[in-house]
C-alpha cells in the first residue's frame, strides 16, 4: 500500500504531535497510562476545561481530537466510531454528549476542537509544567483577555480614579 492510499484512510489532526516520544510512566505500565489517558479524555469531555500536567494534556490532546473528528466524519450509525467513543469515555452518557452536543458544534470548524494554555507556575514548585486543556466553545469565560487597555474595565476604572485621588493628595501636601 502506497502512502497516498494510507493517508485517505486515516483523517489528519488538526494539530501539530511531536516527533520525539512521550515519556510517560505509570507504576501499572502501559496499561495504566493508557487508563490515566482515558479517564483525562472523559474528563475533558464532561468539564470541557481541565487543569493538568503539560505531557499528560499534549497527548490527550491528540486521542481527544482523533475522537471528535471520527464522531464527526462517520457519525453515531458507524459501529467502530462507536467503538471508538465507547473505548475512550468511561462514562457512558458521555457517548451521548459527543454525538448530540459536541458534533453539531464542531461540524462546520476548520480549525482544532481543542485549545491548550500553559498555566502559571508557583514560584516554588517542582519542575512539572501545568496546562489548561479546553474544548472550543465551552460555557466559561475565555482564560485569555483579547482587550488589553480597554478603559473602561472596571479594574481600569478603580486604577484611574485611585491614581486621581493620590495625585489630588499629593499636589495639596505641594500647596501647604
Amino acid at each position: 500500500m502506497n502512502q497516498a492510499q494510507v493517508t485517505k484512510l486515516v483523517s489528519k489532526l488538526r494539530i501539530n504531535v511531536a516527533a520525539e516520544p512521550r515519556r510517560l510512566r505509570s507504576p501499572k505500565g502501559p496499561e495504566g497510562r493508557l487508563n490515566k489517558l482515558r479517564k483525562t479524555v472523559t474528563g475533558l469531555i464532561k468539564y470541557e476545561r481541565i487543569e493538568l500536567n503539560y505531557n499528560r494534556g499534549d497527548e490527550a490532546r491528540q486521542y481527544a481530537e482523533r475522537l471528535i473528528s471520527e464522531a464527526i466524519t462517520h457519525g453515531d450509525c458507524h459501529k467502530p466510531t462507536m467503538e471508538i467513543a465507547d473505548y475512550w469515555l468511561l462514562e457512558k452518557e458521555l457517548v451521548h454528549k459527543l454525538f448530540k452536543v459536541l458534533v453539531p458544534r464542531y461540524e462546520n470548524c476548520n480549525t482544532a476542537y481543542t485549545r491548550m494554555y500553559k498555566a502559571p507556575r508557583p514560584q516554588y514548585s517542582r519542575n512539572t509544567e501545568k496546562a489548561v486543556l479546553e474544548l472550543r466553545g465551552n460555557p466559561y469565560p475565555p482564560l485569555v483577555n483579547k482587550q488589553h487597555n480597554n478603559r473602561h474595565l472596571i479594574q481600569n476604572i478603580l486604577l484611574d480614579a485611585a491614581k486621581y485621588d493620590y495625585r489630588q493628595a499629593k499636589y495639596a501636601e505641594m500647596a501647604d
